[in-house]
């Protein structure tokens, strides 16, 4: 983060935004049942204005997680054991988490070592991007209405980071075979630790490939979740996703460099019925305006979130049909 990273010793932090020093208080010995803690450390969370946005979207929310997650208690629970008493171990480590979140504006996720993704608990660190997408509701449904068959198949991720799109798909289509590829050989291996938590080595390939290169064979289906923030933004995001590998989230000036690459390359490794599901986030319109000419399908997604393409290989059609428009654009 350059000078952008800040310091936190003794929970004394540095507000990056006005330069005072601040001294983050400490849990008060009244406070010390899983209810009352994640109140307290939600109030906290609010006050250093610290960002939300990977795997939660509030400050409740990401308390919970952190006092769930330290106190060993199961979320389907839901307030059941607000009662429970946290131990003086729980709550020094509460405390030394929360420093950190606040003081280094480091990702609960990357804190805790552990992220959610399509219901599923899975293993992160600062090797992947935390997982976020909205992909998961069209995992839980098997693709449908446009993956008709779930009888055996073949699948394709294209940068799997930490393998939990690839492991999903493997949990949601059970007689399926996946090969799940990333060019960075950290994030595979993380990867490798989510699939083998799940069991699932022999049903996903894990490969070390930049995009297509070195990826042989057609698939009934192609799933990614590639980067495609513009590069330009990078210094406007919050300081939270500075956390995260930079190879993961930037794509060119327009944020379409591996879109585009993934769609003219696409064609040729689906079978005849196969499908490609892109997911481009905000960059919507951007990829409408370059391909023009492909119609794009885009679900309408119960559990929130939008930008995720679905093309058919029909849809993809010939060579022509898979040129961006802008690459004719005097």
């Amino acid at each position: 983060m350059g000078r952008g990273i800040l310091h936190c010793a003794a929970s004394v932090r540095r507000n990056e935004l006005v330069g005072v020093l601040m001294v983050e208080p400490k849990i008060p010995p009244t406070v010390n049942t899983a209810g009352d803690l994640i109140e307290w450390v939600a109030g906290r969370l609010d006050n250093s204005g610290v960002f939300f946005g990977h795997g939660t979207d509030n400050s409740r929310d990401e308390a919970a997680v952190l006092v769930y997650h330290v106190m060993k208690l199961e979320h389907h629970t839901g307030n059941r054991d607000y009662g429970v008493r946290a131990s003086p171990n729980d709550l020094a480590d509460i405390q030394t988490v929360l420093d950190r979140r606040i003081c280094k504006r480091i990702p609960m996720p990357y804190l805790l070592h552990e992220a959610w993704f399509a219901g599923r608990r899975f293993y992160v660190d600062q090797r992947v991007l935390i997982p976020r997408s909205p992909l998961a509701e069209l995992i839980d449904a098997g693709f449908e209405p446009w993956l008709t068959s779930k009888g055996i198949g073949t699948a394709l991720e294209l940068g799997t980071g930490s393998g939990c799109i690839a492991v999903a798909c493997a949990l949601a289509l059970p007689c399926w075979k996946i090969i799940a590829t990333d060019i960075s050989e950290p994030a595979l291996e993380v990867a490798r630790i989510n699939v083998d938590r799940y069991g699932l080595s022999a049903r996903i390939q894990l490969l070390k490939a930049d995009m297509f290169i070195g990826v042989s064979g057609r698939f009934d289906l192609i799933i990614s979740n590639p980067p495609y923030v513009p590069a330009a933004e990078a210094d406007s995001l919050p300081a939270e996703y500075r956390h995260e590998p930079s190879v993961g989230l930037y794509s060119g000036p327009d944020g379409l460099d591996s879109a585009r690459r993934i769609l003219q390359d696409a064609r040729n490794h689906l079978n005849s019925k196969g499908l490609l599901v892109l997911e481009v986030g905000e960059q919507r319109e951007q990829l409408e305006a370059a391909f023009r000419r492909l119609p794009f399908t885009w679900p309408a997604l119960d559990c929130g979130g939008d930008g995720i393409a679905v093309l058919t290989a029909a849809d993809l059609g010939g060579f022509e049909a898979a040129v961006p428009d802008d690459a004719n654009d005097d």
